[in-house]
């Protein structure tokens, strides 16, 4: 393996958690993009808050019924996407992680699609649909947060069992909290709003994954040294498998479709493709998800009973 590939990979977060068309299209062009502001001395979350103009630029494009227009705003989009890439390829490059980066690259997405569904409710509006367009739009709104949510949540607890903390940004609301009751709202006001919606934000993630919490905390109390390997390897191959779904329900599926309803003229099919195919999608991840995680919980508190009887 040359220098070159070797970067590119250590650029990435895993194989285990990365999706094909990723790995083929958007990591290579991100990481060419990272190279570039690594060069110019370009941070990650300015390269972030200009993934978020490119975005929202798309979704402004997509109220238009010229198909030429809507091209422009896919290119867009894609081009939002690489840089989204390119943030968390750089930070990992040049090590400059921060908690304000993650929440900045989750709510980058989000300010994405805000103005794509407002851009498909006004559009479907001018079509001939009545307000009640905005029903779908923003069911499918909300459903596109919680599936972002949890999607993001499992990979950081997949890379939080192969890689430990220092390979995944996973956190927990009990020390999220700690921090925000440390903010003053006269003194970091600024700061303080951020921390109160990344901490609901991890309440919403927890509250979806009761047997993962378990877990977490079992993982916490018994293994504060580090995880066995053997423990490791068992979790990756349960839980390996599972990660295919957290990819369906984030961009690339969804973009597919989005794209494939704005040539056929018919975007407002977007909202049900939403609600009605990646909503079961994430309720058969979070339920596989929980049976992992129930296995593993029953599997620390067996061997801690087997070893307090062997004592």
């Amino acid at each position: 393996m040359d220098n070159t590939t070797s970067a590119f990979e250590n650029s990435l977060k895993s194989n285990d958690t990365e999706e094909q068309i990723d790995i083929w299209f958007y990591r290579p062009i991100g990481y060419q993009i990272a190279l570039f502001c690594a060069k110019v001395g370009l941070r990650p979350n300015p390269v972030t808050i200009i993934s978020i103009f490119f975005g929202v630029a798309a979704g402004i494009l997509f109220y238009s019924q010229d198909l030429w227009v809507n091209v422009i705003g896919m290119l867009s989009l894609v081009f939002a996407n690489s840089l989204d890439s390119a943030d968390g390829q750089l930070a990992r490059m040049t090590n400059d992680k921060s908690r304000l980066g993650r929440i900045l690259d989750g709510a980058a997405g989000d300010f994405w699609f805000i103005s794509i569904h407002i851009a498909i409710c006004l559009r479907s509006m001018n079509e001939g649909w009545s307000a009640l367009i905005w029903v779908p739009g923003v069911l499918a709104g909300a459903s596109h947060v919680v599936q972002s949510a949890m999607a993001d949540y499992y990979r950081n607890v997949h890379l939080f069992f192969i890689k430990g903390t220092s390979g995944s940004e996973l956190d927990n609301s009990r020390d999220l909290q700690r921090e925000y009751d440390e903010l003053s709202w006269s003194k970091n006001f600024g700061m303080k709003f951020v921390a109160r919606t990344y901490l609901n934000y991890t309440k919403l993630q927890e509250s979806f994954s009761p047997n993962l919490q378990k877990l977490l905390g079992a993982v916490r109390q018994h293994y504060k040294l580090g995880l066995p390997a053997d423990l490791v390897a068992d979790f990756r191959a349960h839980n390996k498998p599972l990660m295919k779904y957290t990819n369906i329900v984030q961009f690339n599926t969804r973009v597919l479709f989005l794209f494939l309803w704005l040539f056929l003229d018919q975007s407002w099919i977007y909202f049900f493709f939403d609600m009605f195919v990646l909503n079961p999608i994430l309720i058969y991840m979070i339920v596989n998800q929980e049976k992992v995680s129930k296995y593993f919980y029953e599997k620390i508190l067996k061997k801690e009973a087997n070893e307090f009887q062997s004592v």
